[in-house]
């Protein structure tokens, strides 16, 4: 296993820029190793990094994610965190859900709107 990794290295492997990455820094979810300017990362900061982007990718904000990180250093540990995620990605399940009902609902009264402006028109005998 390797000791550090570089900001370059793990821009490449994650696919994002070194300033999301100074960002996630900035908010102490990753605490780099420094030597002068250059920033080294240890193999648990490039895990902690996969996991913020991962929770990023399923809609839980900076905050939650800290949480979710606090967690595992916490007595409950790995399983703590496991059991917060799940019930993180309920929550945002629930959320995309409910979303969608809306979405759909509002397309059928979009289609219904739209059918009564075409009855409206043939009433009219105006043609479509």
């Amino acid at each position: 296993m390797r000791e550090f990794y570089t900001i370059t290295e793990l821009t490449r492997e994650f696919g994002v820029s070194t300033r999301t990455i100074r960002f996630y820094e900035d908010e102490g979810l990753i605490k780099p190793v420094r030597r002068g300017r250059t920033r080294l990362f240890r193999p648990s900061d490039r895990i902690l990094l996969k996991q913020i982007l991962r929770g990023k990718r399923l809609g839980f904000s900076i905050a939650e994610i800290r949480e979710i990180i606090a967690m595992y250093k916490a007595p409950a540990g790995e399983e703590g965190q496991i059991k917060a995620m799940i019930a993180g990605i309920a929550e945002k399940r629930a959320s995309l859900e409910q979303k969608r009902r809306d979405i759909e609902e509002t397309l059928r009264e979009m289609d219904l709107a739209e059918e009564n402006c075409f009855e409206r028109l043939a009433e009219l005998g105006v043609s479509q």
